[in-house]
């Protein structure tokens, strides 16, 4: 009870240097290949209450490998910047501003959902639309909160990554065939503590 108290209205923190988080992105094409894009530096910042979740989160690019093969993970940092930008100051962001959620944060999973800016190497949907969140987090018996997120139907083409908008020979050739599917689906799984230890003080 104590561990709740201090987390309600709390400012959370998910350290990307920690490698217990974990970023899957899965486009399936019908006809033509299923790929995973995963990354376990997932970092955020959180100002959590019981009714609602504000905050941003972000993902390096660099970090982000396409089935643990290197040709691909060149490939989808290509199309990501589309050979515009230097891959190393590139991230994946979103922001999320008064996320709804069921119920306070306890032992029992409880549901969010709500909307999501999401910014890829700066570039924003062309439609200047957001994303739909949802998901679950629950408070562990350790005082971090597990957080587990996704967004369906997110289309790489709204963030004009792709061949079709990246320089090159190699572009121009991948664009013969749907190597690869539009519309993919987002799974965050993060780990969230207090930013700072809260300190309980003895009368």
């Amino acid at each position: 009870m104590v561990i709740l108290a201090l987390i309600a209205a709390a400012s959370l923190n998910v350290d990307s240097n920690a490698g217990n988080s974990k970023f899957d992105a899965t486009f399936d094409a019908p006809l033509g290949e299923k790929i995973m894009a995963t990354s376990a530096a997932v970092g955020c910042d959180v100002t959590l209450d019981d009714e609602s979740a504000s905050g941003a989160c972000s993902v390096p690019l660099q970090s982000i490998t396409v089935d643990s093969e290197p040709t691909k993970t060149e490939h989808f940092q290509q199309w990501a910047t589309n050979k515009k930008v230097d891959p190393k100051k590139c991230a994946l962001e979103a922001k999320f501003d008064r996320v709804k959620l069921d119920g306070p944060i306890s032992a029992t999973p409880v549901k969010f959902s709500g909307d999501a800016a999401f910014t890829i190497c700066g570039k924003k949907r062309s439609d200047g639309g957001k994303e739909k969140l949802e998901g679950t987090a629950v408070q562990l018996a350790n005082g971090s909160i597990r957080v587990r997120a996704k967004v369906e139907k997110f289309s790489r083409d709204q963030y004009k990554i792709g061949p079709k908008y990246t320089d090159g020979w190699l572009s121009r050739v991948q664009q013969l065939a749907p190597v690869v599917a539009d519309e993919g689906t987002i799974e965050i799984s993060a780990f969230a503590r207090p930013a700072k230890p809260a300190t309980v003080l003895k009368q």
